[in-house]
């Protein structure tokens, strides 16, 4: 009888379960709703521009017509995708895409680390927030005045640059014609503009350290360097691991606004990538299924750079996303 009695108590405590849950739930909400506040306008503006247009990924599918719409356009199935397969371009835009993504993880990655544990070491407060606020200016003009000032910097005739070449006794050169020095000018200026901006979370990582244990590396004999190497380094590598894997996600995902105001026809060979051959297909030709297409399976490659990277991660033992 005992366990009969206890049996048929289950399904009321169950019963009793839900409301209770269903009520902490909106208790949660309640305390949370200045937060939830905040947060909507995040939440709209994703929903908006991010996942309902995902719908437009149908016409990839489809010989769209502008004026037929998505619901009465022909469908073509992978038309398109093996169009873009086939064309004798593919794997020049696919290498140069991936390159540039990649010179920008190597080279780019590991700047604002390496500068932010030297702001971290910095004991003159009023020149750590100089030299901070002027790293960070860069990140705030616009690609086309970037684009500006590395053409007036690199100009063959009067460029900072090839003034300095001069001095030397070396020739000028015209830096933006040569297609074996785009990548170097596209990532190098891309380090210059962003690194400054990309060291505050890592700031925000370093303040977060306990300084205890900064004063036990002290009274074990760690210099300066050493309490950077053993104690720095380890409290923001979860932080590293989190923006490596996002950043290894982005791999194909190159903007176009830099590489369309720099390159030209004398550096396509190097300079063409993917988002720019879209633009040329896609809003020049009209061709707008085509491009749907190509983007469709640069998002598709970058995820499984994404899914890849976190299982690398998760199986070496540092921190992942999932």
């Amino acid at each position: 009888m005992e366990a009969s009695e206890i049996q048929s108590s289950l399904p009321q405590q169950t019963a009793r379960s839900g409301p209770g849950r269903r009520s902490a739930v909106a208790k949660r909400f309640r305390e949370s709703r200045y937060l939830l506040l905040l947060v909507a306008p995040c939440i709209v503006y994703f929903m908006l521009f991010h996942y309902v247009p995902m719908f437009g990924i149908a016409i990839s599918f489809q010989k769209y017509n502008l004026f037929k719409g998505i619901w009465h356009s022909e469908w073509v199935g992978f038309h398109y995708y093996r169009m873009f397969f086939g064309n004798p371009d593919f794997f020049k835009l696919l290498r140069n895409t991936f390159l540039l993504g990649l010179y920008q993880i190597v080279f780019g990655f590991p700047a604002p680390i390496l500068l932010a544990l030297l702001f971290n070491e910095l004991r003159h407060a009023a020149l750590k927030r100089i030299v901070q606020s002027v790293s960070y200016l860069p990140h705030f003009l616009s690609n086309v005045v970037i684009v500006s000032m590395i053409v007036v910097f690199l100009s063959p005739s009067g460029g900072l640059i090839n003034r300095l070449l001069e001095v030397v006794g070396l020739s000028p050169v015209n830096w933006l014609m040569l297609p074996e020095w785009f990548r170097t000018i596209y990532v190098a200026s891309g380090v210059w503009q962003n690194i400054g901006w990309s060291s505050i979370i890592y700031l925000a990582a370093l303040s977060a350290i306990d300084p205890h244990l900064y004063e036990a590396a002290e009274m074990d004999g760690a210099g300066r360097f050493r309490k950077m190497v053993y104690v720095s380094l380890p409290g923001i590598m979860q932080t590293i691991v989190v923006l490596l894997i996002l950043d290894i996600g982005h791999v194909l995902g190159v903007g176009f606004e830099k590489v369309f105001l720099l390159y030209n026809p004398a550096t396509y060979v190097t300079a063409d990538i993917i988002s720019t051959y879209v633009y040329r297909v896609g809003l020049v030709q009209g061709n707008y299924s085509y491009a749907a297409a190509i983007d469709l399976f640069t998002g598709v490659v970058n995820l499984v750079f994404l899914l890849a990277a976190n299982w690398v991660a998760r199986r070496l033992g540092e921190n992942s996303l999932w």
